[in-house]
């Protein structure tokens, strides 16, 4: 607010604001071209987005602002949005609103007008709004606010040319003087202030917004005026003293007489401009639904139904693109060694077929499944079901000490734990933030699927697959449950905040938007599959080749092993020298910690490269499986796997993996949102630890009952 300006010349900034789930993303992407993340459930964005687009020959530099019930801060997302708003004031404001929620809506676009913004009015959805049944007097409300509106239906890209045309004219010609958002009681007392925050460096066109701020007492903008010289200690005091007067004659708490007059400047707009009502049914079928899907008995069933349905896809479907993507691999490592000689460039060869086509290769042969996932999940959240789904979840998760809203984060850590613990800023409670970060890598992430879709098969019979796969994801969910619980318990103890959250009407989903939000996800994945991915197994495939065994002990081993054949001379080499590797050594020497889990060396080997990310266990697996005993075997990883390790290895290192050591994204980007390494250390170390004990006591325990 007090800062000076330096503007990029030539470029001209426009800034994206609304409340939650009004539509400013998909806005945002219909004016730049973009495909940024959207879903029709709030707190979808919640950090600033920027992108560009020309018009007529200029320049314009978009920012989406995550979404805010007002310009006062409470939750960290809508700190970001102030900021941006007041520090770096923009050349135009758009706000954008749900033209099916109109007063509750307007009530964002009377702070924006009263910070002295140059505004535009994105009606959104307009095309449901005239569906019930609603107009506007859109000439009238023009003339009322001194700003351009413009209706948009943003998910189709209807009206985005008309806006980009109105956004020039308004930067060409700014709107006239605004209205008295406040009325006229509040506009004398502000003017009041205002005189005297012209001997301070309050901008000019802030300081009626910043008078406001004074006469509320506001935490973050007294002291800072304060500071201001004789002015701002002046105005501070003429407010203390106006703020007093008011509270007397109104017998209302000034904060609260502030927030009515703004809900009766949105109201009085929509009644002026209104000239055809909503049907009263115009929510009808929402409703009725409701009834059904957020029942207090019938909605959390019906949910783990929908769930296990997208599973069960998930594995069915995505078997036969699998197997297809598995046998094309297959193929060209064929291809490659029938015409590579084994004794040109040997550490070459090795490195292609067993580094880059074992390690890569055993990583995106999964992405039919991660592809059938996230469209599942796309088509929960477009069409609104997901925002129903935190509204079950709150009673149960707020018996386990987290807020409804955690549910949210959690459900994106399904994707990805690192947007997940981003998503963690729409929760306004510090404590609720800390508790929903530390157990979120709990839930079973994209990176975690290819893992499931290599071991599940391999320890459990097909009727088996889908069920099992539900498990894992229901246990990650209880689990987590279960230590928030403790966390609220011990160390991070408070007050529970209160679950308030809108409910959006059902809506039909584009295909297009679907198919968007699941190629980008896809896309995530392939990319990392071309780089960390190919980087680490690089990286796996060298410590896993050097240095090689003595001459001298493989001769011995195979006269021990009294091997003829070269098919048995050839696995005895690969096995000793896997062993001999720096990775192979550093495995065996560890390997008797993990052996009470039913952990071999092996099996340490692919988990310790996981920690950089959690595919690289994978592909760990297939550069072991090409290096080792099996190399020149024909059976598949999964059928190697279960050849050489019991369903109840599979079970505790299952467990393992779904518990143990966040990836090092994770540590890092919990380190940032969290402000201390206590926290991710915590994270790190104690999940580390569960899961050795998880992993323990279900291997000696199932030992004990007579299985593996």
């Amino acid at each position: 607010m007090l800062k000076k300006e330096t503007p990029d010349p030539g470029a001209i900034r426009i800034a994206i604001a609304g409340q939650p789930n009004a539509g400013k993303t998909s806005l945002f992407n219909a004016l730049t071209g973009s495909s940024r993340n959207v879903g029709n459930y709030p707190g979808v964005t919640v950090e600033r987005r920027q992108g560009k687009y020309r018009f007529e020959g200029k320049q314009y530099d978009v920012v989406d602002l995550p979404g805010t019930y007002s310009l006062s801060s409470f939750s960290p997302e809508e700190r970001v949005a102030q900021k941006e708003l007041l520090d770096n004031m923009a050349d135009v404001v758009v706000v954008v609103v749900d033209s099916t929620a109109l007063t509750r809506s307007l009530v964002l676009l009377a702070q924006v007008i009263h910070l002295g913004a140059n505004t535009v009015l994105a009606l959104n959805m307009s095309d449901e709004a005239h569906a019930a049944g609603q107009f506007l007097d859109l000439d009238l409300m023009e003339e009322l606010l001194g700003c351009p509106v413009v209706e948009t239906e943003a998910h189709k890209r209807v009206g985005a040319q008309k806006l980009k045309s109105v956004i020039a004219r308004a930067v060409e010609q700014p709107g006239e003087p605004r209205p008295p958002v406040l009325g006229e009681r509040l506009s004398g007392a502000l003017m009041s202030i205002e005189s005297m925050l012209a001997n301070t460096s309050v901008k000019r066109e802030q300081r009626n917004w910043v008078a406001c701020k004074l006469l509320l007492w506001d935490r973050e903008f007294t002291p800072l005026v304060e500071t201001q010289g004789e002015g701002g200690a002046e105005a501070v005091a003429q407010a203390a003293v106006l703020r007093k007067q008011i509270e007397e004659q109104t017998g209302e708490d000034i904060s609260v007489f502030v927030a009515e007059r703004y809900h009766g400047f949105a109201h009085g707009l929509v009644t002026e401009t209104l000239r055809q009502r909503p049907r009263d049914d115009a929510r009808v079928l929402s409703d009725a639904v409701d009834r059904v899907l957020v029942h207090r008995v019938l909605g959390l069933p019906f949910f783990l139904v929908v769930m296990y349905a997208i599973f069960w896809v998930t594995f069915t479907v995505g078997e036969h693109p699998m197997g297809w993507i598995e046998n094309g691999f297959a193929l060209l490592a064929d291809l490659i060694s029938a015409n590579w000689h084994v004794d040109t460039t040997p550490a070459l060869r090795s490195l292609v077929l067993d580094g880059v086509i074992a390690g890569v290769g055993g990583v995106v042969v999964f992405l039919p499944n991660i592809v059938l996932l996230f469209f599942g999940l796309a088509l929960l959240e477009d069409t609104g079901y997901m925002a129903r789904a935190a509204f079950l979840m709150d009673r149960l998760m707020h018996r386990f000490g987290l807020h409804g809203k955690s549910f949210l984060p959690m459900l994106t850590g399904f994707g990805c734990t690192v947007p997940g613990i981003m998503a963690t800023r729409t929760l306004e409670n510090e404590r609720d933030r800390l508790v929903t970060m530390l157990v979120l890598p709990l839930m079973s992430c994209g990176a975690r699927l290819p893992i499931w879709m290599l071991l599940v098969p391999a320890f459990f019979a097909p009727s088996m697959r889908a069920p099992m796969l539900g498990i894992i994801y229901l246990f990650g969910v209880v689990l987590a449950l279960t230590l928030a619980l403790l966390l609220r318990k011990t160390v991070l103890k408070g007050e529970e905040a209160p679950f308030v959250m809108e409910l959006p009407p059902y809506r039909v989903p584009t295909l297009r938007a679907m198919l968007t939000k699941m190629m980008e996800r896809s896309w995530l994945y392939i990319r990392k599959a071309g780089t960390v991915i190919l980087g680490i197994s690089i990286l796996m495939w060298f410590v896993t080749s050097y240095p090689k065994a003595d001459a001298h002990d493989i001769d011995a081993q195979i006269a021990a092993d009294r091997a003829t054949s070269q098919e048995e001379k050839g696995s005895i080499v690969a096995a000793l020298n896997l062993k001999e590797s720096f990775a192979g050594r550093l495995s065996i020497a560890i390997e008797p910690v993990f052996k009470p889990l039913g952990f071999d060396w092996k099996l340490v080997m692919g988990m310790i490269g996981s920690f950089a990310a959690k595919e690289v266990f994978v592909a760990q697996m297939g550069i072991v499986h090409s290096l080792g005993e099996s190399g020149g075997r024909s059976e598949s990883l999964r059928e190697d796997l279960s050849r050489n390790y019991s369903s109840l290895a599979g079970v505790s290192l299952i467990l393992f993996l779904l518990i143990a050591t966040p990836c090092m994204a994770t540590v890092a980007v919990t380190r940032r949102e969290s402000g201390k390494w206590k926290w991710a250390a915590l994270q790190f170390f104690g999940l580390t630890v569960l899961a050795y004990f998880i992993s323990l006591v279900v291997f000696q325990g199932g030992l004990l009952l007579g299985f593996g």
